[in-house]
């Protein structure tokens, strides 16, 4: 039932762990590449994709050792306060909270609601034993809105 297939087609990754010999890239360019992807305001996820696409990079990880949110975590000046995956959360809740206002009979979007805060909370908690946002940090409806802001 719970396979370690990958989606419908069940495609697997490869076995190979290295780095295959017909990447146009190095290590330390791949490095680079993250960087100035970085600074022109690309998320990690849009990284990987375009390196994949664009610079025939099959795995950053094989190539360098190291994840590309690490990479950037690790550069000097480029290291976000926030996660991403939290702070989509909250654009989320922003979205739904301004159209519960609009459409106050809306039930199942009052659901949705609740639901994205509270996996707004389990992060939070989980992201403060990590050290990765403020231990005191709590999730507040007015907070949400000036962070989206």
């Amino acid at each position: 039932m719970h396979g370690r297939s990958k989606g419908k087609s069940k495609s697997k990754r490869p076995i190979k762990k290295d780095n295959p010999e017909w990447t146009g890239l190095s290590a330390k360019e791949i490095k680079e590449k993250i960087i100035e992807l970085t600074h022109k305001g690309h998320t990690a996820s849009e990284i990987g994709i375009t390196l994949r696409d664009v610079y025939a990079v099959p795995s950053v990880r094989s190539a360098t050792k190291l994840k590309i949110q690490k990479i950037i975590d690790d550069t000097e000046g480029l290291k976000q306060d926030f996660p991403r995956d939290l702070l989509n959360l909250i654009r989320k809740s922003v979205k739904e909270k301004k159209h519960m206002k609009e459409n106050n009979h809306d039930k199942t979007a009052k659901r949705g609601y609740q639901l994205t805060v509270s996996k707004i909370r389990r992060l939070t908690k989980y992201y403060s034993k990590k050290d990765r946002i403020p231990e005191k940090w709590r999730y507040t409806e007015k907070e949400a809105e000036l962070m989206v802001k």
